[in-house]
């Protein structure tokens, strides 16, 4: 038993017992290239997690969403060829909020981060973007995905909840102070789904009918107003209404009072990421809008509640693996892994031929070579399905260099991100809370940290979190230690 527990001591495993690489990096090319199928550890993890619960979400389980237009109102021609992107362009699409760490029967109303994904039905096929009401997330890469997610979930011995555990993860985490900020400030409460606004939040290709690229990033601006809950005011419609949010935008559209979303870009010249002073690719940063300019692209409104709920919503189905000619990914690592992990997902939840369902399906004819599995209904025929084939079945067969692609050289590696001059965790969100935070904002941050801090949070988190706080701000980090320890007394 001693070897056994000597052994395990010394780092995690795989599921088959073997010595697991590393739960901290996935293996990609170089520090900052594109990450590696062979990565076995990382696709088990992801793989296991996306089955870890069934079948609700896991996570974003709470949410709820509404139909509606996206219309392009001006030319971005000069950055993309996606059609859904053309001035003039009018798409139909479903949106849909949700919280991220609470499960299905949960409040809609607790501080949380919430998810805003958006899927495009183009004529090009299924536009997919899955973003939050934040411009920025929790951590980089995804090999911590999972590990962040059961941190903010439930103990394994009480079923609880636990700040203790969510605040340990952080803390270990720097990367995350970014986030955190955003989460523990005005934003983490929204009034209503409405009154939030909407990020991409990662780094995207766009690519222009030239084959020129650009790197962006997207804002929703809310065209409601941004208005927000104070924790008293959430806390009393937790209890009072545990689906006030999901009420209130069914309720509102039922109204005519369809809310409505203002798209804009900011656009980086592909050349620019190399030499820019953060990296432009990393999930826990924003890139500076003096630099790089908001340009207003078009308008999304929400104007058609579900007809069923469980057919039309809980089995949408989204993924930013989902793309259009002239929209590709980037090296952003987080979303690489989810544009495997997020299908795979839907696959474990709702069904391998997920995509078939009238929800999901594209409105434009399809042609794929997947086949068969459970509850499959589009079929081929009796055309062939295998690639190539002499019967006439048209099949893709793109060769060289990759449209969306970019380069990358490098040996295989696990790391974190290559930095750059002004690469650090505690930067942006030091600015968020000394120039975007006016005082008062400032004083609800320092309540709603201390006040999270004496709800069980213990030694050494407890110390942890405030240098974690201190660095983000010396004031504000030094006002939580001085009321967490005021009311321990």
């Amino acid at each position: 038993m001693s070897k056994e527990k000597d052994r395990l001591d010394t780092g995690s495993t795989t599921g088959a017992g073997a010595p697991a690489a590393s739960d901290r990096n996935t293996l990609s090319v170089g520090a900052d290239g594109p990450l590696l199928l062979h990565d076995v550890h990382f696709l088990e993890q992801m793989a296991h997690f996306n089955r870890e619960k069934v079948p609700e979400r896991q996570p974003h389980a709470k949410g709820a969403g509404a139909f509606g237009v996206f219309e392009t109102t001006e030319d971005v021609s000069r950055y993309t060829k996606a059609s859904l992107f053309k001035k003039g362009a009018k798409v139909d699409m479903l949106a849909r909020f949700s919280t991220v760490a609470g499960e299905a029967g949960s409040p809609d109303t607790w501080r949380d981060v919430r998810g805003f994904s958006l899927k495009f039905y183009t004529d090009e096929g299924n536009y997919d973007l899955v973003g939050n009401n934040t411009p920025v997330f929790f951590v980089r890469d995804p090999m911590k995905f999972p590990h962040f997610i059961r941190s903010q979930k439930r103990l394994p011995d009480s079923g609880l909840r636990d700040n203790h555990m969510q605040w340990d993860f952080w803390t270990n985490n720097p990367e995350s102070a970014h986030q955190v900020t955003y989460l523990m400030g005005d934003r983490g409460l929204p009034r209503t789904w409405r009154h939030m606004n909407g990020y991409g939040s990662h780094t995207y290709m766009w690519v222009n009918a030239s084959g020129e690229k650009f790197w962006v990033k997207y804002h929703f601006h809310t065209q409601q107003g941004m208005e927000f809950f104070s924790n008293a005011e959430a806390a009393t419609m937790s209890g009072q209404d545990a689906d006030f949010h999901r009420r209130d935008l069914f309720d509102a559209i039922a109204r005519g009072e369809n809310p409505s979303w203002i798209l804009s870009v900011q656009v980086m010249p592909y050349a620019d990421a190399k030499q820019y002073r953060f990296n432009p690719f990393d999930l826990t940063k924003t890139w500076s809008h003096k630099d790089y300019p908001l340009i207003k692209v078009g308008k999304m409104t929400l104007n058609r509640n579900p007809e069923n709920f469980f057919a039309q919503i809980e089995q949408a189905a989204f993924s930013p693996g989902n793309t259009v000619p002239g929209i590709g990914l980037s090296p952003d690592k987080m979303l690489l892994g989810r544009a495997f992990a997020y299908n795979d997902a839907q696959r474990n939840r709702i069904g391998t031929n997920f995509h078939q369902l009238p929800v999901n399906r594209p409105k434009v004819p399809v042609q794929t070579y997947m086949f068969d599995g459970h509850m499959a209904y589009e079929h081929s025929g009796n055309a062939p399905v295998y690639v190539p084939n002499s019967g006439g079945r048209p099949y893709a067969d793109q060769t060289g260099a990759a449209e969306d692609g970019w380069e990358s050289d490098g040996a295989m590696v696990r790391s974190a991100y290559t930095l750059h001059k002004d690469d650090d965790d505690f930067s942006q969100p030091g600015d968020l809370v000394r120039n975007v935070f006016d005082e008062a904002a400032r004083t609800r941050l320092v309540e709603t940290v201390s006040g999270a801090l004496l709800a069980g949070v213990r030694s050494p988190v407890l110390e942890r979190a405030f240098d974690y706080w201190k660095q983000v701000d010396a004031d504000v980090g030094a006002r939580i230690e001085k009321a967490v320890k005021a009311g321990k007394k």
